[in-house]
């Protein structure tokens, strides 16, 4: 199995980021730190540096620190993931979760998902998460084992108003 990294997003990867955010022009792109809402990938930059800090980011909001999951042969973008610091909202803890995270429609199917998770888990264990909420739609069997692989134990299901299907939650000890 192909060697995966997490690293800070950073311009080197500008045209990268560009053609992962246009892969999932007919799909939501979750993890992306809202990378579907931006063209300019300096402001798309700014925007994570914003939400890292609990200074900066949002009001009301948690904090969350962004990583582009590389594969170490050819240095290719193959996913993106999105560490929320805490659950201090109710749409983080009853729908997102702690991690959102995405694999590229063209790269689905590898195993990267699962890595990828792992990868993330690490992450959030040097921000002192030590029980992780991840989540997926019911309808997302990939994610769904992805999640499982990686240790979830189902909690329950929760309906997502704002897109009308339920997410199952589950959670990782992630000591």
């Amino acid at each position: 199995m192909e060697e995966l990294k997490l690293v800070q997003p950073s311009l080197a990867f500008e045209q990268q980021l560009l053609t992962y955010k246009a892969a999932f022009s007919e799909e939501h792109l979750y993890g992306g730190c809202d990378l579907a809402k931006y063209d300019d990938m300096l402001d798309w930059l700014r925007h994570t540096e914003r939400l890292s800090n609990k200074e900066t980011c949002d009001k009301g909001s948690s904090p969350s620190s962004t990583f582009l999951c590389i594969r170490q042969s050819d240095q290719k973008i193959v996913g993106i993931c999105n560490i929320r610091h805490d659950l201090n909202q109710d749409f983080f803890l009853n729908i997102a979760g702690h991690i959102g995270y995405s694999i590229c429609p063209s790269e689905r199917g590898k195993g990267y998902g699962q890595q990828q998770l792992a990868l993330a888990l690490q992450e959030a264990k040097k921000l002192g998460l030590n029980k992780v909420l991840v989540t997926c739609a019911d309808w997302n069997k990939g994610s769904e084992r992805t999640i499982l692989a990686n240790g979830g134990i189902y909690e329950d299901s929760r309906l997502n108003k704002k897109d009308g299907f339920y997410m199952k939650r589950y959670w990782i000890e992630n000591n």
